[in-house]
């Protein structure tokens, strides 16, 4: 299966798959080891309304960048996956900061390096990702996108920040990773 295709599969095995991946944007980044699963059907995805001016990437080809403001404040980085129109796209939570930490460090004010990029709005800060990014494809500068050459143990819990569908067991991380934003565990299935 070519690199590309990998982005066309559901949602749910691209947020899986991501995990143990290496995300880099301008050289500075590293190890993706949070993720979160966003579905058209899914009340809490940003494409279950319809498409917009604010989505329109979410609906676009897979592997692309889909990046938007939270409450005004913290850009957030996704992936689009899933088929073209259809508005599925995984949320990148945290990475492991590997390369550029000087970089990440004067972006982020001096915090310590478990936090650089422990959360969506940390994660953007530290990588210097803005709403500029959105629609870029993860395969052409200033991204640099590589798959895990193998599979990484799995953590499963519920999603963060949102409150309409909750419960689903839609967040993977790297297992025991200190990188993620949250420790898992907080109810849904302990791994796969």
């Amino acid at each position: 299966m070519p690199p590309d295709s990998l982005f066309s599969r559901d949602v749910v095995t691209v947020a899986q798959a991501l995990v143990g991946a290496r995300l880099l944007v301008a050289g500075v980044g590293g190890t993706i080891v949070e993720t979160e699963a966003y579905h058209c059907d899914d009340p809490a995805s940003h494409s279950f309304i319809g498409q917009t001016p604010r989505n329109a990437a979410m609906f676009g080809p897979p592997g692309r960048a889909y990046v938007y403001r939270s409450y005004g404040i913290h850009w957030c980085l996704n992936v689009v996956c899933g088929v073209p129109g259809e508005g599925s796209a995984v949320l990148i939570r945290a990475i492991k900061p590997e390369l550029g930490l000087e970089a990440m460090r004067a972006r982020r004010g001096g915090v310590a390096d478990r936090l650089l990029c422990a959360g969506p709005g940390r994660l953007c800060q530290a990588l210097a990702v803005t709403g500029a990014h959105d629609g870029l494809p993860l395969d052409a500068a200033p991204f640099e996108f590589s798959w895990p050459l193998e599979p990484v143990a799995l953590a499963v819990d519920r999603r963060i920040g949102i409150s309409k569908a909750a419960d689903a067991p839609l967040r993977f991380g790297l297992a025991g990773s200190p990188f993620v934003s949250r420790p898992f565990g907080r109810g849904a299935a302990g791994g796969l």
